[in-house]
């Protein structure tokens, strides 16, 4: 009883942690994977994080450059696809890290995940929307 309370509270706790993380999974994914490549390339560490630090916040700037400027519905669509996806897949691993050892049942596991990557999702759009609001209005 004790572990699955306790299993309970940590997936509270942890989808509190991915709402509000949601908006930093696209820099995030895009820093790391950066990083490894320019890494394997023989570059050094602080110069593989300097290139890594540039292009995660270059994809930000450019999701919301494309937002604010864009007038074509489906070329905003597909920038808020960019930035929604990256969280609705941490939002996925952090639940699963959390609870498959704690739910034997493949399939409820599968829906928890997949409802916390979504709620995850959900939760990365209203942040980036709150970038537009913020944004002045040309």
């Amino acid at each position: 009883m004790t572990l699955i309370l306790l299993a309970i509270m940590l997936t509270a706790i942890a989808c509190v942690i991915g709402w509000y993380l949601a908006v930093y999974a696209l820099p995030v994914m895009v820093f790391v994977e950066t990083f490894s490549f320019v890494h394997a390339t023989e570059a050094g560490f602080l110069l593989s994080a300097l290139v890594a630090a540039t292009v995660a916040l270059l994809s930000v700037g450019l999701v919301l450059a494309v937002l604010l400027k864009a007038r074509n519905p489906i070329l905003c669509l597909l920038a808020r696809a960019v930035f929604v996806i990256p969280a609705m897949i941490a939002g996925y691993a952090l639940i699963h890290g959390v609870t498959h050892e704690a739910i034997e049942s493949a399939i409820a596991l599968k829906l928890l995940c997949g409802t916390a990557g979504l709620i995850t999702g959900i939760a990365a759009l209203i942040n980036l929307n709150g970038f537009g609001e913020l944004a002045p209005q040309v």
